[in-house]
């Protein structure tokens, strides 16, 4: 036996949840201490519990997946309350990425909501969003997937319009409110018509019966994908269902707005990934994989050139979140089936390297609005003589994101390109890079205005935000060091990836 780690096979089944009832318990204990002091007098221990809570969940999903829990290497997949659950290395990648993310937030959230009331609200509230985010990618149900869905979006809501008194938050989450509604509606739709065309919310079940002969409901089950797709296009921000999310990131608190392009958008991925390729068989009266093909291609190159049209920084990081998501869109829109878990696992590898990049350049937009700089471009004019770290972050941030050497975005999209190349897919490739081309043209607007360009006006920047300041930091590092250990997180997405395949 190994004396470093306890084999997680040894355990109960129900601890292969553990990530996930950590995150719970976490929110749950946050309300907890909201009850017994209700006026926010101990900032720093809600904000020190929260990140404990989710650094706990990242040990237990880091050490389950190092110990290979759930995976091939012993016995395969732990499955749950009739087979509703699922814990394999899919499920434990996205969760540690999740849990990462919320403790990078939750952090920063420390000095960005000093003074505000409210703040164990705020916390708890982002802590069951990411219990829903870590059940989604879980899910082995779609009954369990719209469930999580639903508890990883209303807190959501929340979250968005938290700050009251803004019109601007406000009015943001009552758009992604309105729009999250319509779009769950539709979810549940296309979750009853597959239910009625296959009998059954099993994932493995409803293939199985895909598979075979639906007796002349293949249409039905047709439109009910449709419909399913169009539910998760919402969750990741994806045409034709993204209006919401310029709204939602422009509105919403800084940390909020990194925490719902990153963790938010990986989740809606992690339960696409799994209902699409486990769920639904490539001949299941509709081309799925084509239709992943047009909205990757739409979605891509509509986010790109939104961006490139923006002035203000934090408008144009929430459409560049559009075109990311029609990056990893390939990893459906290239699947080819048996063959299909390399580019499936280059996506999930692309989502993991976005949430620190993204998280970390919405965090330093948010650690400008502590200062008092304004939103445009031109207000960030001079900045890194005043904060040269944080700007040299955000410069790793940008070109990253970009998809330039040596960064980690680099990598990421270089094997999600490749992966579409090798399944015969090389226009999708072909597209992707002009558009990440395109990319590099508002993403060195931010680098140009922070560096080259003399600052308008003088500002001063007043103290500086340590936890905050940190956490761009340590995000900035991670996007970095990423790059030379790339070829461990992909070879576990790629591994994760391909035991899902049926």
């Amino acid at each position: 036996m190994e004396p470093a780690l306890l084999q997680a096979d040894q355990l109960p089944t129900w601890t292969a949840l553990a990530p996930v009832l950590a995150l719970a318990v976490t929110g749950l204990l946050l309300l907890v201490i909201d009850s017994i002091d209700p006026n926010d007098t101990r900032p720093t221990l809600l904000a020190g519990v929260g990140t404990v809570g989710a650094l706990a969940a990242l040990g237990l999903a880091g050490w389950f997946l190092s110990a290979g829990t759930g995976q091939p290497s012993t016995n395969g997949a732990i499955t749950l309350y009739g087979d509703a659950l699922i814990v394999d290395g899919m499920t434990l990648f996205f969760q540690a990425l999740f849990a990462s993310v919320t403790a990078l937030v939750v952090v920063a959230s420390y000095d960005y909501l000093r003074g505000r009331a409210y703040q164990a609200e705020f916390y708890a509230l982002m802590l069951f969003a990411a219990t829903g985010m870590a059940l989604m990618a879980a899910a082995n149900s779609l009954a369990v997937a719209f469930v999580a869905l639903e508890l990883a979006s209303l807190p959501s809501y929340a979250l968005v319009a938290f700050l009251k008194r803004d019109t601007g938050s406000v009015e943001a989450g009552l758009k992604y409110f309105l729009i999250g509604a319509l779009s769950s509606a539709v979810f549940a739709f296309g979750i009853s018509l597959v239910y009625a065309a296959t009998g059954s919310l099993l994932l493995p079940d409803v293939y199985e019966a895909l598979a075979g002969d639906l007796t002349g409901l293949t249409g039905v089950a047709g439109v009910g994908i449709l419909m399913v797709a169009g539910g998760f296009a919402f969750k990741t921000a994806s045409v034709p269902f993204h209006f919401w999310a310029p709204e939602a990131y422009e509105g919403a608190p800084a940390p909020v707005s990194g925490f719902l392009s990153s963790a938010s958008k990986a989740a809606g991925f992690a339960v696409a990934f799994r209902v699409f390729v486990t769920g639904f068989p490539l001949e299941a009266g509709v081309d799925w994989v084509l239709l992943f093909q047009v909205l990757a291609v739409v979605t891509m190159t509509l986010g790109n050139f939104a961006a490139a049209t923006q002035e203000e920084v934090k408008r144009m990081l929430a459409y560049s979140s559009i075109g990311h998501a029609g990056y990893a869109l390939i990893g459906l829109a290239a699947f080819t089936g048996a063959a299909g878990g390399d580019v499936l696992g280059a996506s999930m590898a692309h989502l993991l390297v976005y949430g620190f990049m993204n998280t970390g350049a919405f965090l330093f937009v948010a650690l400008a609005e502590h200062w008092g700089v304004g939103r445009t471009f031109d207000d960030y004019a001079g900045l890194a003589s005043k904060a040269p770290v944080a700007s040299v972050a955000m410069s790793v941030f940008m070109f990253s994101l970009a998809g330039l050497p040596p960064f980690g975005g680099f990598f990421s999209k270089y094997f999600l390109f490749m992966g579409a190349v090798d399944a015969g897919f090389w226009w999708l490739a072909a597209v992707g890079a002009v558009n990440s081309a395109l990319s590099l043209f508002y993403y060195s607007r931010v680098v140009k205005a922070l560096w080259l360009d003399d600052a308008v006006s003088e500002f001063e920047l007043g103290s500086t935000p340590t936890a905050l300041y940190a956490a761009v930091v340590f995000a900035a590092l991670a996007t970095v060091l990423l790059l030379p250990g790339f070829g461990p997180v992909i070879e576990t997405a790629q591994s994760a990836a391909a035991a899902i395949v049926p």
